[in-house]
């Protein structure tokens, strides 16, 4: 079976720790299956270090990727998405902590992304960090955005056909449920 084959109208989570090859990983998993291929990035460019590295990411990508800003409405974008086209979140990290500064009911902001993700009719990868396995943050609000992208990751993962966690560029194929 050929990764076209694999994803075909299923759900792909790629988790890792930063640096560990998420992205690149997930974007070779979209270029593997027939055009169009929507990227959502929901990365805001808040500061020059972050504007690079956006760059960085956007020139990567090989031609023919259509790009949707949605730091903020990823359900929304979700839905308003081609139906059948391969579509990439990245990242359910940066999409988290942009809604938690904005003071958003978590709950709610994840069971609208369920629900689009649950009616969106083509295959999709999804990317987010694997943030619980380092220190405990210090202050509430590290240890709330821990706790809850470790239960995004868990919702997420339990929706998954696949399942890969990165680490030092190398897939591990956690969950395959071909």
């Amino acid at each position: 079976m050929t990764k076209a084959e694999a994803l075909h109208g299923r759900l792909t989570l790629v988790l890792g720790g930063a640096r560990s090859g998420k992205s690149r990983y997930a974007e070779s998993l979209v270029e593997a299956l027939p055009k169009p291929w929507v990227y959502v990035a929901t990365a805001e460019a808040r500061d020059a270090e972050m504007a690079e590295r956006i760059a960085t990411h956007q020139a990567r990508r090989v031609a023919g990727w259509q790009t949707v800003e949605a730091p903020h409405d990823l359900a929304v974008a979700v839905g308003k998405s081609p139906g059948g086209a391969a579509l990439l979140i990245d990242c359910l990290t940066l999409w988290l902590s942009n809604r938690m500064l904005a003071g958003a009911d978590m709950e709610s902001e994840i069971d609208a992304l369920e629900k689009a993700l649950a009616t969106y009719q083509g295959p999709m990868v999804l990317v987010a960090n694997e943030v619980g396995s380092g220190i405990v943050p210090d202050n509430a609000l590290g240890r709330r955005f821990r706790d809850l992208q470790g239960l995004l990751n868990q919702r997420i993962a339990a929706r998954a056909g696949r399942v890969i966690l990165m680490v030092a560029g190398l897939p591990l194929t956690m969950k395959d449920s071909l």
